[in-house]
């Protein structure tokens, strides 16, 4: 299920191209442009993080969060703000916000902080069972994976190898992966992979998939095994061993 998020922010070119942004990255998104709607929507249905902008009219953001801490609610808080002194900062977080954005900022590191803030408020897990092995294509499951340079995906089960270990990929890196495992050997242009994972271009000067390409290579190098993924200098990305 995807994580919700609340967005209060009353700049309307900022609070629908974040919306967008957040939407298309697999957030479920409830956007308000003021403090008062921001604390009728927390007390409807409790997001999983909230984003709310410092300068709002009426209740500004902080007070929001004053609100809710007094109340009892621990759902993490992500400001954004155009403040950047110190004592902005710390009345922030003396508000019992979580985290910081300063404007103008890269849509990817409010990504970033999300994914941290999250990380800290979901329950410790059990001790995982090693993870299973790729399984073995038998004839029943015949043209069910897609493989390529050393990988190995599940489409139906979102699941996916590098020899014998399994990779730990969001939905966008995922489809990033597949997307290039599937075209091996071909170099996909920067225009193509946005158009088929993202739904439009973001422009020649987003770092949108330049990141992505990032978490990926993190997560598929091993030591001294080869770079799968390979870098077109201003075309693109291939997939391809060695």
């Amino acid at each position: 299920m995807p994580h919700t998020v609340l967005l209060a922010e009353d700049d309307r070119a900022i609070r629908n191209a974040l919306e967008r942004a957040l939407t298309l990255e697999g957030y479920r998104v409830t956007a308000v442009a003021d403090g008062v709607e921001a604390l009728a929507q927390v007390h409807r249905s409790r997001p999983d993080v909230l984003v709310l902008d410092v300068m709002m009219p009426g209740i500004d953001g902080l007070q929001v969060c004053r609100v809710l801490r007094a109340e009892g609610d621990r759902t993490p808080v992500l400001m954004l703000t155009a403040l950047v002194e110190t004592a902005d900062r710390i009345a922030g977080l003396d508000a019992g916000a979580d985290d910081y954005v300063v404007k103008p900022f890269d849509v990817e590191e409010v990504f970033a902080r999300l994914r941290a803030l999250l990380r800290r408020a979901a329950p410790t897990p059990p001790t995982p069972a090693p993870p299973a092995p790729a399984p073995e294509p038998t004839p029943e499951l015949a043209g069910r994976f897609v493989e390529a340079a050393g990988l190995r995906m599940d489409p139906l089960a979102r699941r996916a190898w590098r020899g014998g270990r399994e990779l730990e990929l969001t939905r966008t890196e995922f489809e990033l992966l597949e997307l290039l495992v599937r075209h091996a050997g071909v170099v996909l242009e920067h225009a193509t992979i946005y158009d088929r994972i993202w739904g439009y271009d973001f422009g020649p000067g987003s770092k949108n998939l330049a990141v992505y390409v990032g978490y990926l290579r993190r997560k598929l190098d091993e030591p001294g095994a080869p770079q799968l993924i390979h870098t077109v200098r201003g075309v693109g990305y291939v997939l391809r061993e060695g």
